[in-house]
């Protein structure tokens, strides 16, 4: 059955420009003809929803393999959006900025939750400090942020107009220890989410600042998780039409099975010389290091093929080759915090990181750009 407008506002802002719900469920023949690309699927989706279409095809990230098409029903999304709606307490007369990019499920699903919990939508292409975009008097009840944008939009000076919300979701890719550092400052509640395309975007949050900082994430109402033989996690819920999903993503699971520490992706697993090294846990410790430095970049570890050990632990740094003296600097600070084995055998500097279309980062295209 289409959603019925009367209980909507009257319209949104996409880029600036108001577009009645009531056009919207005509597109696109009532609409302007200089909306861009972006712009056009955006509307189309939401014609979709408004007028009660039943499935969607959501393009998957491709930060961990080739992006694929997978179907969702609208059930799966009214159950991932009435979830987060009841946790932040979403209703109408609440404001929602959307500034992911809407053709994932992060951004996606922000539409969809403004649309289900009948509240303001105010949508801008994805941009480094999406504030900017919108009117300095603007004040928004929710939003999501990857974390490069929540780096941008505090660097801004924005920190007040975000203390006014109710709360904010960071996702899409890893938070680094240096911007948790920054989100202190926040008085507003800010979460880091768990989730995936399949599962209809989060199903587990963790609180990353405040009096009630989280050091796991919280499994949400009516999620059932576990683990397989490996000690990854499972998913079972309304979301993935009660069908288990079993991830990559290797966990520490609480006995009541309500949280989980995340340890890292099965797929990172480096295996040096019998002993299997997590590469996630080696590039927390870079992070900090190269912090420390003053040598702060992107960096990420994977493994490299050795004729002794079969892989070896190898670390990737975005920008300029680092000086010798900064070289054994870094490697000094690695080997008084990591086992022998965890510490990179080799730093390769490359000029610039590979991005996926929804701005995580491409490890495997970024490989295959190393000589």
């Amino acid at each position: 059955m289409a959603a019925d407008t009367d209980l909507l506002p009257d319209s949104l802002l996409l880029n600036g420009r108001s577009f009645r719900y009531a056009d919207i469920q005509q597109y696109p023949a009532r609409a302007p003809r200089d909306l861009n690309g972006y712009e056009a699927r955006v509307l189309d989706f939401i014609r979709q929803w408004l007028n009660g279409a039943q499935e969607f095809g959501l393009r998957t990230s491709g930060s961990t393999g080739q992006p694929q098409l997978i179907q969702m029903k609208r059930r799966q999304l009214e159950a991932s959006a009435r979830r987060t709606g009841d946790y932040f307490d979403l209703g109408p007369g609440d404001r929602m900025l959307v500034c992911l990019n809407c053709e994932f499920v992060g951004g996606l699903m922000m539409l969809v939750r403004g649309l289900e919990r009948r509240m303001h939508l105010t949508i801008v292409e994805p941009h480094a400090d999406p504030l900017a975009l919108v009117a300095a008097s603007a004040e928004f009840s929710f939003t999501s942020f990857v974390p490069l944008q929540l780096r941008a939009v505090l660097a801004a000076g924005h920190a007040s107009r975000l203390n006014r919300m109710k709360g904010i979701l960071v996702g899409g890719a890893p938070v680094e220890r240096s911007l948790e550092k920054e989100i202190q400052q926040l008085l507003v509640p800010v979460y880091v989410t768990y989730g995936m395309t399949e599962t209809a975007s989060h199903i587990a949050l963790r609180r990353l600042n405040g009096p009630h900082v989280q050091p796991t994430y919280r499994v949400l109402p009516g999620i059932e998780v576990g683990q397989d033989g490996r000690g990854c996690l499972t998913v079972r819920a309304d979301v993935t039409e009660n069908h288990l999903i079993t991830t990559n993503d290797r966990i520490s699971l609480s006995p009541d099975g309500r949280s989980f520490e995340w340890l890292g992706r099965a797929d990172f697993v480096i295996n040096t010389g019998g002993v299997k090294v997590q590469a996630e846990k080696v590039e927390q410790v870079l992070e900090v290091a190269l912090t420390e430095l003053g040598l702060g970049r992107r960096a990420f570890v994977a493994a490299r093929p050795d004729k002794r050990l079969g892989e070896q632990v190898t670390a990737f740094l975005e920008g300029p080759r680092l000086t010798a003296r900064q070289q054994e600097q870094l490697l000094e600070l690695l080997r008084q915090r990591l086992d022998k084995y965890e510490v990179p055998r080799e730093l390769v500097a490359v000029p610039e990181f590979r991005t996926t279309a929804s701005g995580k980062l491409d490890r495997l295209g970024t490989l295959r750009t190393v000589k």
